[in-house]
């Protein structure tokens, strides 16, 4: 499967957008919509190499997510939102959590909602951004977004 237009725009919006390197809640250097790969301190982008690592980003966690969920029958937006989970949290945290646990066991599960719910925390503290992204990605995971 691929992220749909929703799915990116979710992402988009999540991450925003960010045309000098900064330290992200978590302490990473971070770049573009939420780019962290070879990022350093002082680094400039354009909204053009924003946008081409997202496709690249985006395009790593899809795989990562095809892999994981093989054998399921996801919808659309139930792929999009654990892209987009996968993209934030990273392929090591997404495999070992407690929400993919529960998506292979039953997509369908109104717990997932809970799961998505608990990663909010940036630092050791709440994160109003992570709150806003994961109620989002629940809604979109069961079709409401």
């Amino acid at each position: 499967m691929e992220t749909s237009h929703k799915g990116i725009g979710l992402i988009k919006r999540a991450e925003g957008y960010r045309s000098e390197a900064y330290r992200c809640e978590g302490g990473e250097w971070t770049i573009g919509y939420g780019h962290t790969g070879n990022v350093r301190e002082g680094q400039r982008c354009t909204r053009e190499d924003a946008e081409r690592w997202l496709l690249q980003d985006i395009a790593s966690a899809e795989r990562f997510v095809n892999h994981e969920t093989q054998g399921l029958n996801l919808r659309q937006c139930q792929f999009d939102a654990l892209v987009s989970f996968c993209y934030n949290v990273g392929d090591n945290a997404f495999s070992g959590s407690t929400l993919l646990k529960k998506v292979k066991a039953n997509p369908n599960n109104p717990s997932i909602r809970d799961e998505f719910e608990r990663w909010i925390y940036a630092g050791g503290r709440v994160s109003s951004g992570l709150v806003n992204r994961r109620e989002a990605e629940a809604d979109m995971y069961f079709g409401e977004y």
